[in-house]
């Protein structure tokens, strides 16, 4: 298959189009913004045109995440994953991107549903930025929401990418 590579039961997508090839009709896209201590969770409509905000993981142990993870797919008809990329203002990829690909890796074969990348420069320096200056939220409540609202930044870049090709 173009731009995608498979395993037994796994696919990282290496593009948003082979990941577009791959889902079902009206299937969700699930959005994750991967932090060291928490996952941001945002989950597109049928239509993948709107990302939601949705939920944040804390993470603990990874067979955890995973678990919790699959649950979310399994109950919300998930047909995919974007997942947000770490990558360096000068276009590299440093240890964290490593770790959000190892991440995706491991987790491709327990969901069993297509994966892919989004660049995720300044996606929660943007969301501070509106919660701040628009919202006037308190730090206490951005910390609270900072997490879901940048996985639904990323989600919806990737949904605007891939109805606009």
């Amino acid at each position: 298959m173009k731009g995608a590579r498979k395993g037994a039961n796994r696919m990282i997508c290496e593009t948003l189009n082979a990941l577009r090839a791959e889902l079902a009709p009206k299937s969700r896209l699930l959005g994750l913004d991967m932090g060291a201590r928490t996952i941001g969770l945002a989950l597109s409509d049928v239509t993948r045109t709107v990302a939601t905000p949705m939920d944040v993981i804390r993470r603990k142990k990874l067979a955890n995440d995973h678990e919790i993870l699959r649950r979310l797919v399994a109950e919300h008809d998930v047909g995919g994953l974007v997942v947000g990329l770490p990558i360096a203002m000068d276009g590299r990829e440093g240890s964290r991107a490593q770790s959000v690909r190892r991440f995706a890796r491991d987790l491709a074969p327990v969901l069993d549903v297509p994966i892919a990348f989004w660049d995720e420069r300044l996606s929660t320096a943007a969301v501070e930025r509106l919660l701040i200056e628009d919202v006037d939220m308190t730090r206490k409540r951005r910390r609270q929401v900072v997490d879901k609202m940048a996985a639904a930044y990323i989600l919806q870049g990737a949904l605007d990418a891939m109805s606009s090709r």
